[in-house]
């Protein structure tokens, strides 16, 4: 909650827009490091490329973005500070595509374990890596867009209001409260998006796993 309230606060500066586009990625780069499918070791040295490898198209999305509304002569000032309001949402939702896929890369590489109907193991597909990374890439992708896109818009309104005009210190806590609302309603919506044991047919994976079982389908664990 502490970085959604962060990066949706107006008037950011460049050092804050930095600080919290790297705060917000690197609690993201452990909870995608956390929740890897965890059947193959992965070395430190992929947690911290991928790590350096999100935060850095994390800030440079988002500080590119905010350059160019800030160069956009035919915005009124009301108009730039609406426009910045909503830079955080394609800056963190790219992102995130970019950690999860940098996090997890060993994955994409080495293939993840594959189990039939009773849990005996199959094999090892990395044509399931991929289905388990593109599910939760959409799931990080989906997860923020109720939180950095609902509040903007809510506080827009609010902001009007003659109780927040007149106490400009509330501004923050309604903002908290807002972005609290948001949070609750995205995260159950992503994460019910995709099981976390997740089907595929095995006419769909390598021929060798599909020789491997009389299993039509078979289910891996696609992290979250």
């Amino acid at each position: 909650l502490l970085q959604v309230v962060g990066l949706l606060l107006p008037n950011q500066t460049l050092a804050s827009t930095v600080f919290w586009q790297w705060l917000n990625q690197s609690h993201n780069a452990c909870v995608n490091y956390a929740n890897r499918n965890a059947t193959k070791p992965s070395p430190a040295s992929k947690f911290i490329q991928g790590y350096l490898g999100a935060v850095i198209s994390a800030v440079s999305i988002a500080v590119g973005l905010n350059v160019l509304v800030q160069k956009a002569n035919k915005f009124t000032p009301a108009t730039r500070l609406l426009v910045q309001r909503f830079v955080p949402f394609p800056a963190v939702a790219s992102a995130n595509i970019c950690n999860v896929v940098l996090m997890r890369y060993g994955e994409l590489e080495e293939g993840i374990d594959v189990l039939d109907g009773d849990g005996n193991l199959v094999g090892s597909s990395k044509i399931a890596a991929r289905h388990a990374l593109l599910e939760t890439a959409l799931t990080r992708v989906v997860l923020p867009m109720p939180i950095l896109v609902l509040p903007p818009i809510v506080m827009s309104m609010l902001e009007k209001t003659a109780l927040l005009q007149a106490r400009p210190r509330l501004l923050l806590p309604v903002q908290s409260l807002v972005c609290l609302a948001a949070f609750g309603l995205a995260l159950p919506l992503a994460i019910s998006l995709f099981p976390q044991m997740s089907e595929i047919e095995t006419s769909q994976l390598e021929p060798e796993i599909a020789r491997a079982t009389s299993s039509r389908t078979v289910v891996y664990n696609k992290g979250l």
